[in-house]
Order: structure tokens, then C-alpha cells, then sequence
């Protein structure tokens, strides 16, 4: 268990049903995320995991699954470590309707019974969106939905339509204090490093306004395909996938009004109130992509004209933001894998220096987050080259985790989100009003996209991607890579 950290004593009996068990979600990052939680012994003292599915698969064949994707994810459980683990592992096969509830509603009653008392029960939805109302639906129809929480993936909805749809049939059957919508990019340690480094600081909170920041980037790009999710992903596509969800939330992080305290409903509502002066997406200031070679994979429809790839100027009407560009920017078998926030000062006269001194030759100042869930930031700015006459260069102070002695104690965001749904807190999670109000936002681009450019793989998207930032130009690639802390003399 890292250091700082113990096991919350609130925490009792609690069984962890999670829909959607043997697909990829699951196995990519909620499986892992659970296992790592319950190393770090973060889980209540008695839990059960419950997986359900429509197939009929035995308790052993399922732990087997969880095990190799655990492997397959890096994690390598000793014997002593899997067998208590594993024990606490079960599988209900049959799936999970109005109609019928399969084996679950049995299993359940096994694993009440063997936890005595009345545990908690946390339903996670790793399924599809077009899967939520019918599983909310028979959760109410089961009698599993009183007391329950109730974790959905995003996208919550596919369209402003399917959201509303969904919201109401959610609403039918779970009050709004049951329902956690995740959005995974809420819970990167780095994204709530904002909120310290913004507000404990003077210096920087009186920075963070259209006079003094010029442009702010939030950059995504993904060097992996679709290979393991062709089929969501051609329903999906990078608007849906990545922009209404991820960035649309970034982007209400970084621009919040300050909150009257860090609590969930303050917070949400501080995200909730920036994101109501959204203004609509222009269709012509977003540029959309598909990658070549992308119909050619394995469940892509033939002639498919989904994006892989979008890039969005957003605008933010209020007193604080107004006239200031936000740049988002996401796509599949890019050049690199990175998530960054990328904030723009404004440059102040330079008239004072001297012809060919350097001064605005690399651009302006940039306060820079790596989203990695090991946090990383960077301040460039502008310093006197040693020596005579007056030349510049461009330097930078940087920050990681790794230089603290708290690394150990990062959660990878899946972590702290299950842990959070556990325990009951809203803080890192969306609500319907601010979802809705996001979903307006992108209304007139789903109705009348731009035209699909195809790009290369292994590049940075389509050549209007440059028209659509100038003036400005994008951070990535950097021209300067991150320093290693590991490294002697940086």
C-alpha cells in the first residue's frame, strides 16, 4: 500500500458488478485498475467482484480472463498475491435484461450471503452506450437499483437525442446522488494539479485570464488504432470518442471560474457554469480526419467515412476567456502518444532589445502539463545567454513527480474513480446539466460536419490542421523533449 495512504474505514462490505466483464474495457483498464486497488489495499476489507456477461462461463474460466488481462496490461500477480484475489472472483453468465437477469440475481444472493450483512453494491457499465438504458432498465426491473451506485463510461449518449433518451430513463430508476458518469481524464492526478497549481498560487491565478493568456491547446494524439475496438469505434469516432467527452472537459477544467471550495458540488458546479458559455461549435473551425488504411481493418463497415480524428477551435464567451482561442486537438496512429495541456502568455512589448538579440524568436511563453498519470509540468520563458551583448534563449524550469518522494502514491485515473464511486464522491464526476449543455455545444458539427481528409499514419493529422491554428502554431511535436529526472546533470 503506497505510504501516505490506508485503507478508508468507512468502507463496508461492498460487491463490485461489473457489466461487460470479458470485453475490452474491461480488460484494458477497469480490471487492472481493480486489481491495483485491492494491492494497494484501497478496497473495502470485504468485497466481491461479480462479472457479467452473456456468455455461460465458469468462475475459473473468468479468473483465468482477469489474470491474463492483467498480464497483458503489464501486471505479473505472484502466486501468493493471485490466490486471495482470485478467490473474491466470480462470474455471472447469462447477461442481463428486463426479460431475464440470467444467473446474476442468484450469484448476487451467494455473494450477499457470503459477506453477511447488506453490502453495497457498485454496478460498473463497461458496455457500450446503446446497452446503458436496457441495463439501467432491468436494474430497476431486479429489484438491484435501491441503495446501488451506478458507474456508466462515457459517451453518455451518442447524440443530444440518445442522450436525452437515456437521461430520462436513467432518472426513472436512480436518483441523480446514485449515478456516477465517468470521465477518466477528470481523474489524471495532473488534470487536478490545476486546480492546486491555479489556486494556491497568486502568481498564477492572476495570470489565468484573457489578458495575459493568449491561446491554450489541449492536445491528445494517440499513436494506436482501432484494431480491438473497430466495432465501437466505427459507431463512435473521434467527436464522440474523444472531443464531447475528454476534451470539452479538459478545457472546463482549465477555464473555471475559482470554486467556493473544492467539494463536489462546488466543483461541478464551477464546471458546469464555464461550460454554459461554450459557444457552438463553427463546423468551419473544426477539422475532421480518417486515417488511410482504416476501412481495411477487421469490423470497419466498407466505405466508411467515420473520423479518426478531429481538431476544434472552441471559444469560451465570458469575461475571463472571450476572444481567447482554445485549440483541441485528438486522433488514432498519430505520430506520437501524448496528452497535454498548453497555455500561451501573451508577450509584452519587446521594443527595448536590441536587433537580433533572440527576443520572440521561439514563440511565447507556454505553461505546459503532461497528463501522464506520472504528472509532469514546464514553464518556458525567456533568459540572457551567458556573455557579452544581449542574446536570448529559451529556457525552461520543469516539474515531475518522480522529482517527490510521493510517486508511489499516484493513482492511474481508473483507480481513483472506482475507489471515488465507492466511497460515494461526485467530485471527479460530470453531471446530466453539464453533459446536456456539452452536447448543444457540438449540435451544429454533427449536423453539418466538414468533409473527412484522409491523413498518413504515423503523422500529425491533415494539412488544414495548420490553416485552422494560425496565427498560432500547434506545441506537438515539441521541439525541446521533456528532461529525464533520472538523468545526472539535468
Amino acid at each position: 500500500m503506497p505510504a501516505t495512504m490506508k485503507r478508508d474505514p468507512e468502507l463496508g462490505p461492498t460487491i463490485f458488478v461489473l457489466f461487460g466483464a470479458t470485453g475490452d474495457l474491461a480488460k484494458r483498464l477497469v480490471l487492472p485498475a481493480f486489481y491495483r486497488l485491492a494491492q494497494e489495499g484501497l478496497l473495502p476489507k470485504q468485497w466481491l467482484l461479480v462479472g457479467n456477461g452473456r456468455g455461460d462461463v465458469a468462475h475459473e474460466d473468468f479468473r483465468k480472463h482477469v489474470r491474463d488481462a492483467l498480464g497483458k496490461s503489464g501486471l505479473k500477480p505472484a502466486k501468493k498475491e493471485w490466490k486471495p484475489f482470485a478467490e473474491r472472483v466470480l462470474f455471472a453468465g447469462g447477461g442481463f435484461t428486463s426479460d431475464s437477469p440470467g444467473s446474476l440475481l442468484d450469484d448476487l444472493a451467494k455473494a450477499r450471503k457470503a459477506l453477511g450483512g447488506d453490502p453495497q453494491l457498485v454496478h460498473y457499465l463497461a458496455v457500450p452506450p446503446v446497452a446503458f438504458e436496457e441495463i439501467t432498465r432491468a436494474l430497476g426491473q431486479h429489484g438491484l437499483a435501491s441503495n446501488a451506485r451506478v458507474v456508466y463510461e462515457k459517451p453518455f449518449g451518442t447524440s443530444p437525442q440518445s442522450f436525452r433518451s437515456l437521461d430520462r430513463v436513467v432518472h426513472s430508476v436512480l436518483d441523480e446522488q446514485q449515478v456516477y458518469r465517468i470521465d477518466h481524464f477528470l481523474g489524471k492526478e495532473a488534470t487536478q494539479d490545476l486546480h492546486t497549481l491555479r489556486f494556491a498560487n497568486g502568481l498564477f491565478d492572476a495570470m489565468w485570464n484573457r489578458q495575459h493568456v493568449e491561446s491554450v491547446q489541449i492536445d491528445v494524439p494517440e499513436k494506436l488504432g482501432v484494431t480491438d475496438r473497430a466495432g465501437f469505434y466505427d459507431a463512435t469516432g473521434a467527436v464522440l470518442d474523444m472531443l464531447v467527452t475528454h476534451l470539452f472537459q479538459v478545457a472546463a477544467e482549465v477555464a473555471m471560474e475559482p470554486p467556493a471550495t473544492l467539494g463536489p458540488l462546488d466543483l461541478q458546479s464551477a464546471r458546469e457554469e464555464v461550460i454554459s458559455c461554450f459557444r457552438p461549435l463553427d463546423p468551419a473551425e473544426v477539422v475532421l480526419g480518417q486515417f488511410d488504411g482504416y476501412r481495411d481493418v477487421p469490423g470497419i463497415a466498407a466505405g466508411s467515412t467515420q473520423d479518426t480524428y478531429v481538431a476544434a477551435r472552441l471559444w469560451i464567451d465570458n469575461d475571463r476567456w472571450r476572444g481567447v482561442p482554445f485549440y483541441l486537438r485528438t486522433g488514432k496512429r498519430l505520430a506520437q502518444g501524448q496528452r497535454i495541456i498548453s497555455i500561451a502568455f501573451r508577450e509584452p512589448p519587446k521594443s527595448m532589445f536590441p536587433a537580433g538579440s533572440g527576443v520572440s524568436a521561439q514563440g511565447p511563453d507556454h505553461l505546459t502539463f503532461d497528463l501522464a498519470d506520472a504528472a509532469k509540468m514546464s514553464l518556458s520563458f525567456y533568459g540572457k545567454r551567458p556573455g557579452p551583448g544581449m542574446r536570448l534563449d529559451k529556457l525552461s524550469m520543469q516539474f515531475a513527480m518522480h522529482d517527490t518522494s510521493h510517486i508511489a502514491d499516484v493513482l492511474e485515473a481508473y483507480e481513483r474513480l472506482i475507489l471515488d464511486a465507492m466511497r460515494g464522491d461526485h467530485t471527479l464526476f460530470t453531471t446530466a446539466e453539464g453533459i446536456e449543455r456539452l452536447w448543444e455545444v457540438s449540435t451544429g458539427l454533427l449536423e453539418s460536419p466538414p468533409p473527412v481528409r484522409l491523413y498518413d499514419p504515423g503523422s500529425w493529422g491533415p494539412n488544414a490542421i495548420h490553416q485552422l491554428i494560425a496565427p498560432h502554431a500547434w506545441r506537438l511535436p515539441f521541439e525541446r523533449v521533456w528532461r529525464d529526472p533520472n538523468t545526472a546533470g539535468n
